[in-house]
């Protein structure tokens, strides 16, 4: 077992090598958008002014104990976290990402869980539904998917439903 610490000791040290080496990339506008949650990168560049190749081997001589393996788009998407984000020629659009393995279960409601666990999916689901800024259908689609996931578990569908 690690030391509870090792989180934000590793947390600093991927910081520091930001400021170092990824901030002036940034600042000369060879990556127009850098963010970071946990190990997941998004960075989008001018591909006209900036090559992915480049890219790639810039950042694995960053360090020689990490590695970079980067997923390009495809076909204009590209998923980052729960979102799949979708190049248009004008604006970029946003939509949930959800795995192919996704089971959509969630806690069985007697179970001895704090009602704030058990419920904490929901109210995940419809605040993310209400701040993204997706279409009339998109937020319809979540509706109905915060609304059918209690069903999705048979557990759930007797207390559901009567």
């Amino acid at each position: 077992m690690g030391s509870p610490i090792s989180g934000t000791i590793a947390e600093l040290f991927l910081q520091h090598l930001e400021q170092i080496y990824i901030k002036p990339l940034v600042d000369t506008k060879h990556i127009l958008f850098y963010t970071k949650y946990i190990d997941d990168i998004l960075i989008i560049y001018d591909a006209e002014t900036t090559d992915h190749d480049y890219l790639t081997q810039y950042t694995n001589t960053i360090h020689n104990k990490l590695q970079f393996n980067p997923k390009l788009e495809s076909g204009g998407h590209i998923n980052f976290l729960d979102l799949t984000i979708t190049r248009r020629n004008t604006h970029i659009e946003i939509d949930i990402y959800r795995k192919p393995t996704t089971t959509d279960t969630t806690i069985h409601f007697t179970s001895t869980h704090p009602n704030e666990h058990k419920l904490a999916v929901y109210r995940y689901h419809i605040t993310r539904m209400l701040s993204l800024p997706f279409k009339t259908t998109q937020q319809q689609r979540e509706w109905k998917l915060s609304y059918i996931l209690p069903n999705k578990t048979a557990s759930h569908q007797q207390w559901y439903t009567n």
